[in-house]
């Protein structure tokens, strides 16, 4: 299987590390927040534990290790391991391209 990093170009997967599912969102709750400490609770766990097992299209989390050490969103067919996109996570890694492998 071949990964298109952004920095790096088509490369290995054995160079990159697979993290998980993309699209759950952390969840946001202020200091003094008015919800119970069950339903915090149960909103952490369910970011944290509950996944859907999705057959198809899906976004996930992949570090390039071997490479530029960025973390990468991907669009990813389960199915057939198909990469249809790969692109640099928001805030994590070498979010420019000019400081990839410096």
């Amino acid at each position: 299987m071949r990964i298109a990093c952004p920095f790096c170009g088509e490369r290995d997967s054995s160079e990159f590390s697979y993290l998980g599912d993309a699209s759950p969102k952390r969840p946001n709750f202020a200091v003094d927040s008015p919800n119970s400490p069950a339903e915090i609770e149960d909103a952490v766990f369910d970011y944290v534990y509950l996944r859907a097992n999705v057959a198809g299209d899906m976004r996930e989390y992949w570090y390039h290790g071997g490479g530029c050490r960025s973390w990468l969103i991907a669009e990813r067919n389960t199915v057939t391991h198909e990469f249809k996109s790969v692109t640099a996570a928001p805030g994590a890694g070498a979010a420019l391209a000019g400081q990839a492998g410096e």
